[in-house]
């Protein structure tokens, strides 16, 4: 049974950092399709970050690239989204989603099949 556990969310003030945590279990590493997607109060869910056994991160949101760094740590069975130079904007639930197939390098939302149940960022003016 694949879990995603996230962790690390919180209250920050614009500028501040967080690093959330994806903790992983139930799977092997040999395959896997990794996201970090959010979700604003109102708005739609928007991809954030992808990770893949194939070519590492491949994918960061315009509007946090620069900021945010995902990474995975497979000994840990952990990835990672460091943030910094956080922005109001950037608030939201932070989800992280698991595959082990694709069609694309960069799965299609609906093409993740596991999901965890999120973590609250709140970035104060």
């Amino acid at each position: 049974q694949v879990q995603l556990v996230e962790s690390g969310g919180g209250l920050v003030q614009a500028g501040g950092s967080l690093r959330l945590s994806c903790e992983a279990s139930g799977f092997t590493w040999d395959r896997y399709y990794i996201g970090w997607f959010r979700q604003a109060p109102g708005k739609k869910r928007e991809a954030v970050s992808h990770i893949s056994y194939i070519d590492g991160v491949t994918y960061y949101l315009d509007s946090v690239q620069g900021r945010f760094t995902m990474s995975a740590d497979i000994a840990k069975n952990t990835v990672y989204l460091q943030m910094t130079g956080l922005k109001p904007e950037d608030t939201g639930v932070y989800t992280c989603a698991y595959t082990d197939r694709a069609t694309m390098i960069i799965p299609l939302d609906y093409e993740y099949r596991y999901w965890g149940q999120g973590t609250q960022v709140t970035v104060s003016p």
